[in-house]
């Protein structure tokens, strides 16, 4: 592993990436980031949506396939985790409906640290945002570790 992509990678991040963290987890996060915002999509060239990312990622870095839709990567993927356990890997599920059941799930993103997460905005592309701001906060279903 090069330090020195190790540092570009937490430079895009904005954090400097730490010894026991995932470094293929963080390497392969950075490479998305900017990459523009595509509903159906799951590649850095044509676009992204929020589960394709969530699934491009766990296939690149963990080797595992996930499903395609963001309520069937929690309720097939995944098991519940609280906000306040949440691991390095652990997805994300939000509603931004008035509604915050599980069936309701509509956004999803996946977790980095220290409360931040990536994941594909639709107006933005994909960003790293922090789970605890405001609208996270409201948006919040629940955590997942991929089984």
């Amino acid at each position: 592993m090069n330090m020195n992509e190790l540092v570009k990678a937490g430079n895009i991040l904005g954090f400097d990436i730490a010894e026991k963290d995932n470094w293929q987890l963080m390497l392969e996060a950075a490479s998305w980031i900017g990459t523009p915002y595509k509903f159906g999509g799951s590649t850095k060239g044509l676009g992204t949506d929020c589960s394709g990312l969530n699934a491009a990622i766990y296939n690149n870095v963990y080797g595992k396939q996930l499903h395609r839709k963001s309520v069937e990567q929690f309720t097939l993927d995944c098991k519940a985790v609280k906000q306040s356990k949440l691991r390095q890997g652990d997805l994300l599920f939000f509603s931004t409906t008035e509604n915050k059941s599980i069936n309701d799930i509509n956004h999803t993103g996946l977790y980095l640290r220290d409360g931040l997460f990536i994941h594909a905005s639709s107006s933005r592309g994909v960003v790293i945002d922090n789970l605890n701001s405001a609208y996270f906060q409201r948006c919040w279903v629940t955590g997942g570790r991929v089984k």
